[in-house]
């Protein structure tokens, strides 16, 4: 009698190529393993390390974070020498597009002519140290090593200031400004130091303190006059928001005083 189809021999291999490779296939010995899901704990440091190079590259090109190191912007902005003050979002993009303006708060890197700062940061001799302050500071976690102030825009290139009138208002182009921002400290004179008109120059600006009689700004450093105006191109960005402590978070008044 003839052999079924497909008749295995005593082995119990089949004649049929297709279904020895079939059947093979669906043995125990050889079937594929199911691959391994990437552990969560595996992916976490690479999810960490893609989001801090994006923080850096935000902060670097678009906004950075800075931490407010005295007390010259009270009240608008919270700060003191050796306490944590507010931390501000600078944006560094706006002013590729418009130019600074009476009332902006503005950081800005410390003019050749300013002999003071507001404050810079100890270096240290550890490599390691160093590099941990200087990402600290590039994230907004520590104070930037740079000799950077933070001041509110009075006057720009062609505009003429002098301080004060009967009122002890600062007088721009001949008008007395409306600076409802200026804080006077308690326990000073609520008076600002007279000085003589000061025309500013194309591509300079003339910057104060809200902390009236508790700054050294451009009436001071330097000596100043034209010592004491700000390059425009110092200009690292505005400041736009409090982003910590979470009590004082909030937009930063740009009012402009010149209204």
């Amino acid at each position: 009698m003839d052999e079924p189809a497909n008749a295995r021999d005593e082995k119990g291999h089949s004649d049929d190529p297709v279904t020895e490779a079939v059947q093979g296939d669906e043995s125990p010995g050889r079937r594929r393993k199911p691959k391994k899901k990437s552990s969560f704990w595996r992916e976490l440091p690479i999810l960490i390390g893609v989001a801090l190079v994006l923080s850096i590259l935000l902060q670097v090109f678009v906004a950075r974070v800075y931490v407010i190191p005295s007390a010259s912007m009270e009240t608008t902005l919270h700060g003191c020498t050796g306490c944590t003050g507010d931390r501000i979002l600078v944006d560094k993009v706006s002013y590729d597009f418009v130019d600074p303006s009476p009332g902006d708060v503005v950081v800005f890197h410390r003019p050749a002519s300013w002999g003071n700062t507001e404050f810079q940061a100890a270096e240290s001799g550890n490599f390691v140290a160093t590099g941990l302050r200087k990402l600290g500071a590039l994230v907004g976690m520590a104070e930037p090593s740079e000799d950077d102030f933070v001041k509110r825009i009075i006057a720009v290139g062609g505009q003429t200031v002098q301080c004060c009138d009967s009122q002890n208002r600062v007088i721009v182009d001949g008008k007395p400004l409306d600076e409802p921002y200026v804080y006077w400290r308690p326990d000073m004179a609520p008076t600002q130091e007279p000085f003589e008109p000061v025309t500013v120059p194309p591509g300079y600006l003339w910057v104060m303190g809200d902390n009236r009689n508790n700054s050294c700004d451009s009436r001071c450093q330097g000596g100043g006059g034209q010592n004491g105006l700000v390059p425009v191109g110092n200009v690292v960005g505005k400041a736009q928001v409090i982003v910590l402590p979470p009590g004082r978070w909030g937009g930063i008044t740009d009012f402009d005083p010149q209204h």
